[in-house]
């Protein structure tokens, strides 16, 4: 799965998400406070459990952070896993 994540952002809301055949199947749902964006929540579907595809969300709004110069509090403890495991992306923190 090498698809690109797209950001939905809906005012001071937003998410990253995977979609496939007109459906949802992955999001990753944050609020903006500033400069910051505060990950709040992350959801799989079974389908796509075990393919890597929550750690290519959070992949995903990694780079728009730094495109953006903004800095990521991940609440959602999957995202929080995800930021520990790899410490390549932790300069947006």
């Amino acid at each position: 799965m090498s698809d690109a994540v797209p950001h939905v952002p809906a005012g001071h809301k937003g998410a990253f998400v995977i979609e496939r055949d007109g459906g949802r199947l992955a999001e990753m749902t944050y609020t903006s406070a500033g400069s910051k964006i505060i990950i709040d929540h992350t959801d799989i579907s079974d389908a796509l459990r075990g393919t890597g595809a929550g750690r290519r969300l959070v992949e995903a709004a990694v780079e728009w952070a730094r495109a953006e110069k903004r800095t990521i509090l991940p609440l959602c403890p999957f995202a929080k896993s995800v930021f520990d495991k790899t410490p390549e992306l932790r300069d947006v923190l």
